[in-house]
């Protein structure tokens, strides 16, 4: 028999992934399946940064290239900081380039966070964030936060939560799951807090800055104050505001030690990304954004749609997404009713397997984001199908009533 490390036995697959994967596998059996699993956007990579890669590729970039990323893509990003976010002192040194956001977090999980140590997580959270910092050795202590307060945490909350063991708060905004955004005021008011314990990072999470409706405003966590700048590692890439999920191509921005160590440990992990992708990612970031503006529109106008959808059915309630493009109802008020086969439905588990069983709808269940009494949909597809994915949701919540 097989002898498989603690690490991995303790890991729990990725909830949105075996999701996607079961949708997949209906859909390939004839199935009529309506998908809300996904987090990716619906779009194609605008043709710019196709042909930005393609010519890459035509003119030899194959090889391998710098760990960290070429100077010129690495450039790209500090520039991109400076003009986006008035952060003039992000400068190319301050930049590593990754494949995909998700990995340049894990690396600064290995390279900051010693056995141990705490990663403070407000919920609901992203599902990777918890499984990253343990794998990293450290513990994690859940801020919860409430639909009451559109599931942000308070400076309150994060004081009390603050051990001399907390190492790194995480932050995601716009955020995954719950599609909210913070405002300037609650994040200069979670910085305060940050700078009276030396101790502690700030990881930021930002892949989906450019996504924010209802005429908000996006903060980078960051640009608040040079003393929080140099305590926090903002993570960003282009999968989610240029639809490059496929691409892998992710960085962070950070003081220049950190990002020494994060490429040392790139270097025994992957090099560096695919050559061919980097000049698609100054293509990305310096180009025309005209597509991005059109992306964001449409995104907005589902927003509005599936938030009217879903508080117009029967015992759900959620917060108005504002930002990303996810929306995380609370099903809490139907647990203990019974599908038609007689099955109780007492968690958002149960409740998503048997909509996807009986409708063809699938879910991502709560639980894995510490959000137990709730569902995630992303509205990362067509107003067509929202209204069709929606109307069977109203219709199986109907029959549970």
């Amino acid at each position: 028999m097989i002898e498989l490390s603690e690490r991995v036995l303790q890991l729990k697959p990725s909830s949105t992934l075996a999701v996607t994967a079961k949708a997949r596998e209906l859909r390939e059996a004839g199935c009529d399946v309506v998908s809300f699993g996904a987090g990716e956007p619906d779009f194609d990579t605008p043709a710019n940064i196709v042909e930005a890669g393609c010519q890459a590729l035509k003119q030899g970039k194959t090889r391998y290239e710098n760990t960290a990323g070429t100077p010129a893509a690495r450039q790209a990003v500090a520039d991109y900081f400076r003009q986006r976010f008035q952060r003039s002192d992000v400068r190319s040194e301050n930049v590593i380039i990754s494949t995909g956001a998700k990995h340049a977090l894990y690396i600064a999980f290995m390279a900051l966070m010693n056995p141990g140590q705490e990663l403070l997580l407000p919920a609901p959270y992203w599902v990777s964030y918890p499984a990253q910092a343990q794998l990293a050795g450290g513990t994690v202590k859940v801020i919860p936060g409430s639909l009451d307060n559109n599931f942000k945490i308070t400076p309150e909350q994060l004081e009390k939560a603050i051990t001399p063991q907390s190492k790194i708060l995480m932050l995601c905004s716009p955020s995954n799951p719950a599609g909210i955004v913070y405002s300037r005021q609650e994040l200069e008011g979670i910085a305060e807090v940050v700078l009276r314990h030396p101790q502690l990072m700030v990881f930021s999470d930002e892949i989906y800055e450019r996504l924010v409706y209802n005429g908000l405003q996006f903060t980078s966590f960051a640009s608040l104050s040079p003393e929080i700048a140099q305590r926090t590692v903002t993570f960003n890439g282009v999968s989610k505001s240029y639809a490059m999920t496929g691409w892998r191509v992710g960085y962070a921005v950070a003081d220049e030690a950190i990002i020494k160590a994060m490429t040392k440990l790139q270097g025994h992990m992957t090099s560096s990304i695919t050559a061919c992708t980097m000049p698609a990612l100054i293509e990305a970031l310096a180009g025309p954004q005209d597509a991005v503006t059109e992306m964001v529109s449409q995104f907005a106008k589902r927003a509005e749609h599936i938030y009217k959808l879903i508080t117009a059915i029967p015992g759900l309630k959620c917060a108005q997404p504002t930002g990303a493009f996810y929306i995380l109802p609370d099903i809490s008020a139907l647990f203990g009713k019974k599908d038609r086969e007689g099955q109780v439905l007492d968690t958002a588990a149960s409740f998503a397997q048997s909509l996807l069983k009986h409708k063809y709808v699938a879910v991502v269940p709560g639980e894995d984001f510490g959000a137990p009494n709730h569902i995630r949909l992303s509205f990362a597809t067509s107003l067509e199908q929202i209204d069709k994915g929606l109307q069977r949701l109203k219709e199986f919540v109907e029959e549970l009533l």
